[in-house]
């Protein structure tokens, strides 16, 4: 097939899963056999604007007509099969779909979060659940808590953006990849069409090493911050130090709002090791030494690459018991799960998984056996390729599937798309 990703980068101040997520995907597809194109904005690109250019980024936020000018006249001369859009904000905008259908290609999207229900894509306020604008079509109750980094003025863009393009979304893509099926349970709670959702878990490239022995650490990798768990791990973690520890150090990997907190509660322990950010290969060499990995995540993830990895690498997880956390990790099989937000049930699951090393022999085996039969590429790539041949066969009607590989770019498959380039949205 011939493939064209649609990507706004994050910032590569702080590591990005939906950037590596992007990354990984377009290699499997290259590699096996597939063409994959670009379009892509970088966040890091802001920096250089001139003042008046960063001050018109917002307005672009809801929508870009150069995006849409550029794109379709890209997408009316190259003539790939699909294309697959991950991250619109804030320099490409839902603008991307319009483009898509003045060329007549067919769409698909990855939701790596909930932005298409909640402006800042978390579900999450204040330390605790937040489902507000659920099911709401002005998102009014996120601009009044300014729930986008704290600004009223800040999360109005996205506001708008939700509720002026809702059903540009809806009718604009052929299929939506939700990465768990919480998180399209949720959707389709909102009213979201469930017809267009389809659950494809992320993959996780097989990281070679994987643990032998015991291992060495209790591991957190992510970022510090509170709606990943960081204060509530730091509270079971003393309440484990009081009653003498599980005779592992805790590892947290990672950079956030929270690491002058996180540093200066580590400082001084032996049992506490704060080391600030990994390279790739620090965080597998890490994973294969790791007695578990805790992930005690405050909100409702929509995967989890953490875990996945783990269980790559053959080591269990200790994870909050709700979001896509639940269908990742067995309770007792693959790992354990905690009540989440509660300190002592997270205490309670971490001295399990370190001090029973029979039982967490048999979790490191049995997540090994989970990654592969549900996380692996070879997994990953079914998934996405049939997901675009349903997006294509929608399109077309269904009665011209380009095949699963091979080149997609013959002129009598695109003989089979409507002939006029118009169809502005």
């Amino acid at each position: 097939m011939h493939v064209l990703v649609v990507h706004n980068r994050y910032s590569s101040a702080q590591p990005s899963g939906e950037n590596r997520v992007v990354d990984e995907e377009v290699a499997l597809l290259r590699a096996a056999g597939h063409q994959v194109d670009l379009f892509e904005r970088r966040s890091d690109d802001i920096a250089a604007r001139s003042l008046l250019g960063k001050a018109a980024v917002p307005l672009l936020v809801p929508w870009n007509p150069a995006v849409r000018a550029e794109l379709a006249a890209r997408l009316r001369t190259s003539r790939p099969d699909v294309v697959h859009v991950h991250n619109v904000f804030p320099l490409l905008s839902p603008a991307v779909l319009a483009a898509c259908a003045d060329a007549d290609v067919p769409a698909v999207a990855t939701l790596h979060n909930y932005t298409q229900v909640c402006p800042p894509g978390t579900l999450h306020r204040e330390g605790r659940l937040c489902t507000e604008c659920v099911g709401s079509t002005a998102s009014l109750p996120a601009v009044r808590h300014g729930c986008y980094r704290g600004s009223r003025l800040a999360t109005v863009p996205l506001a708008v953006s939700l509720s002026v393009n809702r059903r540009r979304w809806w009718s604009g893509v052929e299929r939506f990849f939700c990465i768990s099926a919480a998180q399209r349970d949720l959707l389709v709670r909102s009213g979201m069409p469930p017809e267009r959702l389809a659950v494809k878990h992320n993959f996780v490239p097989d990281p070679g090493a994987r643990r032998a022995g015991d291992g060495e650490h209790l591991l957190f990798l992510g970022r510090l911050a509170e709606a990943k768990g960081v204060r509530l791990l730091m509270a079971a973690w003393d309440e484990i130090a009081a009653g003498g520890g599980v005779g592992v150090p805790l590892v947290l990997a990672g950079a956030g709002p929270l690491e002058r907190e996180v540093t200066a509660w580590a400082a001084g322990r032996d049992d506490v090791r704060c080391v600030g950010l990994w390279d790739p290969e620090q965080c597998r060499q890490a994973l294969a030494r790791a007695v578990a990995v805790v992930a005690p995540s405050m909100v409702l993830e929509t995967f989890g690459l953490v875990v996945a990895e783990a269980m790559a690498a053959g080591v269990p997880a200790v994870a909050a018991g709700h979001g896509a956390f639940v269908e990742l990790v067995e309770d007792g099989v693959t790992g354990l799960l905690h009540r989440p937000g509660d300190p002592a049930s997270l205490a309670s699951c971490v001295r399990r998984i370190a001090t029973d090393r029979a039982h967490n022999q048999e979790m490191g085996r049995a997540a090994r056996r989970r990654y592969e039969q549900g996380f692996s590429p070879a997994v990953g790539l079914e998934r996405l390729v049939e997901g675009y041949r349903t997006a294509i066969a929608g399109r077309s009607g269904g009665g011209d599937v380009p095949p699963p590989t091979g080149n997609a770019n013959t002129d009598s498959r695109r003989g089979t798309r409507a002939s006029g380039d118009g169809g502005s949205r």
